[in-house]
C-alpha cells in the first residue's frame, strides 16, 4: 500500500503539471484521471483513510492558506465570513439532514445529520484558484479564502456531535452546543498560544533552514495538540498561521524566499494527491452498495445534490440582500454587493477531500455492535456531492465569472500605491544614508560607496515614477523606454552571460558544484530583485 500511495502521489503531481502547462483545471483533470484509473480492474483499490486526510493532508494546506491570507482583510469582513464559515455549514447540516432522512430509508435521523455535516464544508481551494486566475475582486477573494479556512472547523465539529448520536452515544442539545463551544474556544486558544510561541522561537534562530524545517512540522504538531485537548485542530492551525503570516514581514529575507518556495511546492503536491484520491475512490464506493436500485440511488442523489446547491444559493442571496433593508446604522459598514458578485459567491461551493475523508471515517458498527445505519448510502451520496460539485462548478464557474464581468478593479490602484510607497521608501533610504555619512569620518571609500548607493537609489525612484506614469492613463505610444527599464534589460542580459560563464567553468572542471550553487544563488537573488521592480 505504501508503494501504491507513492505511485499515486507521483502520478498526481505529473498530471497537475501537465494541466497547469496546458492551462486547464488541475482539480477536474485529477479527479477525471482518478476516475478512469479507478475503474481499471488491474489497479488495486486505494482506500482513503480519514486519518490520512485529517492529520496529514489538511493541516499543511490550511497552514499554507493561512500564511497567505490577510488578517486585516478578514477582520474587516468578519460578519460575512462568519455567516459563510459558521452559519452556512450549520444550515447545510440541518437542511440536507432532513432531506436525506426522508429520501434514504436506511438512514436514521442522526445518521442523516451526519451526512449533512459531511457535505457541508465547501473546498474553496479550487474556487480561490479560479478567482485568482480570473481576477476576482479582493473582497470576494477574502470571503472565499476566509470561508475555506474556517468552515471545516464548523462542519467537523457538527460531524462529531451527529456521529456520536448516530453510533449510540448519549448526546443532548446542550451537550452538542457545549462540544461546539469547547472545540471553538480550545482551538483558538491553542492556536494563539502555539502561534505566538512559534514566532518567538523562529525570531531567535537566525537560521533560514531551521526556521523552514520548524514551519513544516508546526501545522501537524499544532493540529495534534488541539485535537488532544478536545479543541478544533482546524481552528488552531488557522489561528497560528494567521499570527505567523502577519509577522512574516519581520523574518529574514532568506527565510521568506525559502518558505515561499517550499510551501508552494508542498501545496501543489498535497492538493494534487487529494484530488486524485477522490477519483480513485469510485470502485470502493460502488462496491459497498447492495440492494439499491438505480432509480432509488438516482432519486436520492438528485435530492441531496440539489439541496446542497440550493441551501448555498438561498443563504448567500438572503444574507447579501437582507441587511439592505436594515436601519442605516446597522448596514453602514457593509458595502452592498452587486448581483453578479452574489451569483459568483453562491456558485463557488465545490466540495472536496475533507468531505470524503469524513465519510470514510464513519465506523462500520455502532456502540451496540450493529451495522451503522445506511453507511454505504452515506458514502455514496458524499461521493456524488463531491464529484458533482467539482464537475458542475469547476466547468461553469470560470464561464460565470467572465459572463457576469466580475473582475477586480484593484490592479491599477495597487500598482499606484506600490509605486508611491517605493518612492517614499527610496527617499527615506537617501535620508538615512545622509545621516550615516554625516556621523562618519570623511574618506574616499565612503564617498565612492555613497555615490554608488545614490545612483542605485535614484534608479529605484525613477522606476517607481515610471510605473506611476504608466498607470496615469498615458498611451503606450507616449511612453518611451525609461532609463530604469534600459538598465534592467541590460543587467538581465549581463546576468545571463555571467551565469553561462560560471556553468562553463564548472563543466571545464575548474569550479566545484557547491561553489557554483553559491554563485548562482547570488545571481538569482539579484535577478529576482530586478524582476520585482
Amino acid at each position: 500500500m505504501d508503494a501504491l500511495l507513492l505511485a499515486v502521489v507521483g502520478s498526481a503531481v505529473l498530471v497537475a503539471a501537465v494541466a497547469r502547462h496546458v492551462n486547464i483545471s488541475a482539480p477536474l483533470t485529477l479527479v477525471g484521471v482518478g476516475l478512469l484509473v479507478g475503474v481499471i480492474p488491474a489497479i488495486p483499490d486505494v482506500t482513503m483513510g480519514s486519518d490520512l486526510v485529517l492529520f496529514v493532508i489538511l493541516p499543511p494546506l490550511l497552514w499554507s492558506a493561512g500564511l497567505e491570507s490577510s488578517y486585516l482583510n478578514m477582520r474587516r469582513n468578519i460578519r460575512p465570513i462568519s455567516l459563510l464559515a459558521v452559519g452556512l455549514p450549520l444550515a447545510t447540516t440541518l437542511v440536507v439532514g432532513l432531506v436525506a432522512y426522508h429520501v434514504v430509508p436506511q438512514l436514521t435521523l442522526a445518521a442523516a445529520f451526519t451526512l449533512g455535516a459531511i457535505v457541508a464544508p465547501p473546498d474553496a481551494v479550487s474556487a480561490t484558484a479560479v478567482g485568482r486566475r480570473l481576477g476576482l475582486p479582493r473582497r470576494i477573494m477574502t470571503l472565499l479564502s476566509g470561508e475555506s479556512l474556517l468552515n471545516d472547523a464548523t462542519a467537523l465539529t457538527a460531524y462529531k456531535v451527529a456521529l456520536g448520536a448516530a453510533v449510540g452515544a448519549t448526546v443532548t442539545v446542550a451537550g452538542g452546543f457545549a462540544t461546539f463551544a469547547l472545540a471553538a474556544v480550545g482551538g483558538v486558544a491553542t492556536g494563539a498560544v502555539l502561534g505566538l510561541l512559534l514566532v518567538q522561537v523562529r525570531s531567535r534562530l537566525s537560521d533560514a533552514l531551521a526556521e523552514s524545517a520548524i514551519g513544516l512540522v508546526a501545522p501537524f504538531l499544532i493540529y495534534l495538540v488541539a485535537e488532544m485537548l478536545d479543541g478544533s485542530g482546524v481552528l488552531a492551525v488557522v489561528v497560528a498561521a494567521l499570527i505567523l503570516g502577519q509577522r512574516f514581514t519581520r523574518a529574514d529575507y532568506s527565510t521568506r524566499l525559502q518558505d515561499q518556495a517550499v510551501w508552494r511546492a508542498l501545496t501543489l503536491i498535497l492538493e494534487s494527491f487529494a484530488f486524485m484520491l477522490i477519483g480513485l475512490q469510485l470502485p470502493t464506493v460502488i462496491g459497498d452498495l447492495h440492494g439499491d436500485t438505480f432509480v432509488e440511488l438516482f432519486g436520492a442523489s438528485a435530492a441531496v445534490f440539489g439541496t446542497v446547491l440550493a441551501v448555498r444559493i438561498v443563504w448567500v442571496a438572503g444574507f447579501a440582500y437582507l441587511p439592505r433593508i436594515a436601519p442605516r446604522r446597522l448596514r453602514r459598514h457593509a458595502p452592498a454587493p452587486t448581483p453578479a458578485q452574489v451569483a459568483v459567491l453562491a456558485w463557488a461551493g465545490m466540495r472536496g477531500v475533507v468531505s470524503l475523508a469524513a465519510a470514510f471515517g464513519v465506523p462500520a458498527l455502532t456502540l451496540a455492535g450493529s451495522s451503522f445505519p445506511g453507511r454505504p448510502q452515506l458514502v455514496f451520496l458524499t461521493f456524488v456531492v463531491v464529484v458533482g460539485t467539482l464537475v458542475l462548478h469547476g466547468l461553469t464557474l470560470p464561464w460565470l465569472i467572465r459572463r457576469m464581468g466580475v473582475t477586480g478593479e484593484e490592479a491599477r490602484s495597487d500598482a499606484i500605491a506600490a509605486a508611491t510607497a517605493q518612492d517614499k521608501a527610496a527617499r527615506a533610504a537617501m535620508e538615512r544614508l545622509d545621516e550615516l555619512l554625516a556621523d562618519e569620518e570623511p574618506s574616499e571609500a565612503a564617498e565612492r560607496a555613497a555615490e554608488v548607493l545614490r545612483n542605485l537609489n535614484t534608479r529605484r525612484r525613477n522606476a517607481a515614477r515610471e510605473r506611476l506614469r504608466r498607470h496615469s492613463g498615458a498611451s503606450d505610444a507616449e511612453i518611451d523606454e525609461s532609463l530604469s527599464e534600459v538598465f534592467r534589460r541590460l543587467r538581465l542580459a549581463m546576468l545571463a552571460a555571467e551565469r553561462a560563464a560560471y556553468i562553463a567553468e564548472r563543466d571545464a572542471g575548474h569550479l566545484d558544484d557547491q561553489v557554483l550553487r553559491a554563485l548562482l544563488h547570488g545571481l538569482d537573488l539579484e535577478e529576482a530583485a530586478l524582476n520585482l521592480q
